[in-house]
């Protein structure tokens, strides 16, 4: 369901139901309509997206934002609950941390 994700969406985001409102160019209760809604997903995502959108009158671009951004997180959450998916993103840190020293 799209109330999950938008719950996610909220908690990585730090944003209230009125702000993802605001975010998705709809009203508080069309958000809470949009909530009930099943999650786009697999081969027919953009379609779904679509219908949703147009449903509901809600930005395209917008909703994909939110969809995408939770399906990082939950991919990176799944790679890191496995013991390589944990060493690959240790490495990923320490090389990001190298860049930021200053260069003599």
């Amino acid at each position: 369901m799209l109330g999950h994700v938008f719950g996610m969406y909220q908690s990585l985001e730090d944003r209230s139901n009125e702000q993802l409102a605001v975010d998705l160019a709809c009203s508080p209760e069309t958000l809470n309509l949009l909530a009930l809604c099943i999650r786009p997903e697999g081969e027919a995502f953009l379609d779904q997206v679509k219908d949703i959108c147009r449903r509901f009158e809600v930005k395209p671009s917008a909703l994909v934002t939110v969809l995408r951004r939770v399906e990082v997180m939950e991919a990176l959450e799944e790679d890191s609950s496995n013991e390589s998916g944990m060493r690959t993103l240790q490495i990923a840190a320490r090389d990001r941390s190298r860049n930021r020293e200053p260069k003599p």
